[in-house]
Formats: structure tokens, C-alpha cells, sequence
């Protein structure tokens, strides 16, 4: 019961769980890979915006195992991010569709519009 009401206020307990996994994978990389990973990482939360908890793991999850075959393949860093890292942060990040940031200002603009236009 307690754990349900805390989950009200806080979110998901499990995804939580599930993100505090995903970070000591990427902290347990070997380098250059995990300086990129956090690098990339970074960016994702500036660029991704997804508020939709159950989409962000399955990013993040995908985005650890992407890195840890790299490290274990031994692929150089570049054969993954290409000569443009900002356009493969932006496309691996569009490929998990959810919720947004924007999403969510865009429905407050739009609503935003309609009430004006009612006189609310």
C-alpha cells in the first residue's frame, strides 16, 4: 500500500531500479567508450525530452547495450557516431517515440488558443 502511494508522488520505484542499473553499466565501460556514452548521455537530456519513464529505459537500455558490444567488439567510436555525433544523438534518440516536453507545451498552447478564443 505504501509503495503505491509513493509511487503517486515520486513515479515508477522499478524504473528507477532500472535506471540506477543502466548507469553503473555505462560507469563500467572502458574507455574512450564510456567518456562517450556520458557524453552522449548528457545530450540525451537536453535533446530527448521523454517524459514517458517506460520509454526512457528502453532507450537507455538500448543505448547501454549498443555500447557495451562497441567496447567488447573493440568497434572504434567513430565507426558508431559517424563525423556528426549531434546527428546520430538526434536520430537515436528520435527512434523512441513517447511522450515529450514539447508534447505537452504544444497541448498547453493549443488549449491555451481555444480558451482565448471561448473568452475563458
Amino acid at each position: 500500500m505504501a509503495a503505491k502511494w509513493i509511487e503517486l508522488v515520486t513515479g515508477s520505484l522499478e524504473q528507477k531500479k532500472q535506471y540506477r542499473q543502466y548507469k553503473a553499466r555505462i560507469e563500467a565501460l572502458p574507455e574512450p567508450y564510456g567518456a562517450v556514452a556520458k557524453a552522449l548521455q548528457r545530450y540525451f537530456m537536453y535533446y530527448g525530452g521523454i517524459t514517458d519513464g517506460e520509454t526512457a529505459i528502453k532507450m537507455f537500455d538500448d543505448f547501454a547495450d549498443l555500447w557495451e558490444r562497441a567496447a567488447a567488439d573493440g568497434t572504434p567510436v567513430r565507426a558508431i557516431v559517424g563525423e556528426d555525433p549531434v546527428e546520430f544523438a538526434e536520430t537515436f534518440a528520435q527512434a523512441y517515440v513517447g511522450t515529450r516536453w514539447i508534447d505537452k507545451e504544444r497541448a498547453r498552447l493549443t488549449k491555451a488558443i481555444e480558451d482565448a478564443e471561448r473568452g475563458e
